[in-house]
C-alpha cells in the first residue's frame, strides 16, 4: 500500500445550503457536467482511499440516491441534526466502526474546483511531516471573512486558526486562510472528537477545535498550501456557482487547447468535464459540449451548436446544430439549423442539411438529406438523395413503424413515406408522392393525382379581383381576349 494512500476520505455533504434559495440540495447543483459533490468525489477518488464516506443530512434521500449513481463505492453516514462539522466527521467515523488506523482526509462537499493533485499533495505533506493534522490552506488576494492561519515563525507549524472577527490587526494582514479541508491521524482524530465542546454561540461541535486539542496535547499541526486559491472556494449561492463554473470551464478549455484543440472564443464555449477531444479539432464560438461527447481528429463544430452525448468523426463538420445521443461519421456534414435526436447514426460523408430533423435512424455513407425534412425510425442506404421537404411518417397514433430506403435511390421533393414501407435499391420516387406501398428496386413510384387545369375559373369565381385583372391583361397582350 502506498504511504500516502488514506485509510478514509470523509466528504461533508449534510448541509441545506439555504443561500442557494432552491428546492435542490446545495451539493446536487451542477456545473460542467457534474454535481458539486460529484466533483469532490471525483477528486477524492484520485487518492484511491481504502474507504470513501459521505455524510448526508438535509434531503438525504435525494443526496443518497445521487451518490449511488455517481460513486457506487461510497458509504453514507447520516447526520440527523446538523450539529457542526466535528459532529459530522464523528458520524462519518462511526460508519466505519470508530477510530481508523492511518490518514483520514476530510473534504467539503461544496468545493467543486478542488483537484486530486492538491489532495495528493496534502496527504503527502501530512505523512512526510509526521503531523497529527495537516490543514489545506491557500493565500488569497483578499482574506476578509476567512479564518487566518497563524504559524510558528521558526518551525512553520500551525499554531492557530483565528476567525476574522477575532483577529488582531496584525493577524488580519495574513493572507493565508483555512480551506476547511484536513488530513488527520485517524486514531488521534477519533480521540480528539470526543473532547470537542459545544460551549459556543452555535452550540455545535467545530472540527477546527480538534486542532487546538491536538496541539495542546503536544502533537504537530502542519499545513499544505494549495497552488491556486480558487480550488478551495466553497459554493454558497448562485453567484459563486456561476463563478466556479467559469473557472472550471476555463481550466477545461485550457487543457484542451494545450492538447491541440483550437477554441476560437473560450469566453462563449462551454464544455463538461466528461467531454473528450483529439488533435486539430476546431470549436467555434457559441458552442456547448456536454456529457460523453467526443470530437475526433480534425472535426469542426459550431458556431452556435449544442452537442450532448454525441460522437463526431474525423474531419466532420457540424454547424448551428442541436444533437443528442447521435453519431456523426467521418467527413459528414450537419447543418446549419439541424436537429439530431437520439439514435441518429450518420455514415461517412453523409449530409444532413438545413432545417432537417432526424431520430432513431441510420443514414448510410454518402447519403444526403439536404433540406427541410424529417427522417424518423428509418434506415437509408448508401449514396441516396432524399428530396427537399420529405417526411418519414412513422407514427400511426399508437405505434412507431420503420421505413427502409435502399442505396443509390433518388426520392423527389415533398414525399411522404408512410411506414412501414420499403424503397428498393436504385429506385426513384416522383415529387409530391405519398409512398404507402413498397417500391421495387430500380422502379419509379408515382403516387399523386393527375393535374387538371380549369380554364377561366378565376374570371368566373373571382371577378374584379387582382388575380382576374392580371389574367385579363395577359389575355389582352396575347390577343386572345373576347
Amino acid at each position: 500500500m502506498s504511504a500516502i494512500r488514506p485509510a478514509a476520505v470523509v466528504v461533508l455533504a449534510a448541509g441545506e445550503g439555504t443561500r442557494m434559495k432552491s428546492a435542490t440540495p446545495k451539493v446536487l447543483h451542477e456545473l460542467c457536467g457534474r454535481s458539486l459533490v460529484g466533483h469532490v468525489l471525483a477528486a477524492a477518488g484520485e487518492l484511491d482511499p481504502e474507504n470513501l464516506v459521505a455524510v448526508v443530512g438535509h434531503a438525504r434521500e435525494k443526496v443518497t440516491a445521487h451518490l449511488a449513481e455517481v460513486a457506487p463505492d461510497v458509504r453514507t453516514a447520516v447526520q440527523e441534526q446538523q450539529n457542526g462539522t466535528g459532529h459530522a466527521v464523528r458520524m462519518g467515523l462511526e460508519a466505519l466502526g470508530g477510530a481508523v488506523d492511518g490518514t483520514v482526509v476530510v473534504v467539503c462537499g461544496d468545493t467543486p474546483l478542488l483537484t486530486g493533485e492538491t489532495l495528493r499533495a496534502l496527504a503527502a505533506t501530512h505523512t512526510a511531516d509526521g503531523n497529527a493534522v495537516t490543514v489545506l490552506t491557500a493565500e488569497v488576494p483578499d482574506a476578509t471573512g476567512y479564518g487566518r492561519i497563524v504559524r510558528d515563525g521558526s518551525s512553520g507549524a500551525v499554531t492557530a486558526i483565528v476567525e476574522h472577527k477575532d483577529a488582531s490587526e496584525s493577524q488580519r494582514a495574513i493572507r493565508e486562510i483555512n480551506s476547511g479541508v484536513f488530513a488527520f491521524d485517524g486514531q488521534l482524530l477519533a480521540d480528539a472528537l470526543g473532547k470537542v465542546r459545544t460551549d459556543n454561540s452555535q452550540g455545535e461541535e467545530y472540527l477546527t477545535d480538534v486542532l487546538g486539542i491536538l496541539r495542546e496535547a503536544g502533537h504537530r499541526v502542519g499545513a499544505s498550501v494549495a497552488g491556486d486559491h480558487r480550488e478551495i472556494a466553497g459554493i454558497n449561492n448562485r453567484v459563486q456557482l456561476a463563478e466556479a463554473r467559469r473557472t472550471l470551464n476555463d481550466r477545461l478549455l485550457t487543457r484542451a487547447m494545450l492538447a491541440g484543440v483550437t477554441v476560437v472564443d473560450p469566453a462563449t464555449t462551454w464544455v463538461d468535464v466528461t467531454v473528450t477531444f483529439e488533435q486539430d479539432v476546431v470549436v467555434h464560438p457559441g458552442t456547448q459540449l456536454h456529457g460523453s461527447t467526443h470530437l475526433a481528429e480534425g472535426a469542426e463544430v459550431g458556431p452556435n451548436s449544442r452537442l450532448t452525448d454525441t460522437r463526431v468523426g474525423a474531419g466532420a463538420r457540424v454547424d448551428n446544430t442541436v444533437s443528442l445521443d447521435a453519431v456523426v461519421g467521418p467527413e459528414a456534414t450537419v447543418g446549419p439549423y439541424a436537429y439530431l435526436r437520439p439514435g441518429t447514426r450518420l455514415g461517412t460523408k453523409a449530409k444532413i442539411g438545413t432545417y432537417v430533423e432526424t431520430k432513431n435512424s441510420s443514414i448510410g455513407e454518402g447519403t444526403k438529406v439536404p433540406h427541410l425534412s424529417y427522417v424518423g425510425d428509418a434506415t437509408i442506404g448508401e449514396y441516396t438523395n432524399i428530396g427537399a421537404a420529405s417526411v418519414f411518417v412513422n407514427y400511426d397514433g399508437e405505434s412507431k413503424h420503420h421505413t427502409t430506403v435502399g442505396s443509390h435511390c433518388k426520392t423527389g421533393s415533398d414525399n411522404m413515406f408512410v411506414a412501414p414501407v420499403t424503397v428498393g435499391d436504385g429506385a426513384y420516387t416522383a415529387a409530391g408522392s405519398v409512398i404507402t406501398k413498397d417500391v421495387p428496386p430500380g422502379s419509379l413510384a408515382v403516387a399523386r393525382g393527375q393535374q387538371r387545369n380549369i380554364e377561366g375559373w378565376v374570371a368566373r369565381k373571382r371577378p374584379g379581383s387582382a388575380a382576374a385583372k392580371a389574367a385579363e391583361a395577359v389575355s389582352r397582350e396575347a390577343g386572345t381576349e373576347g
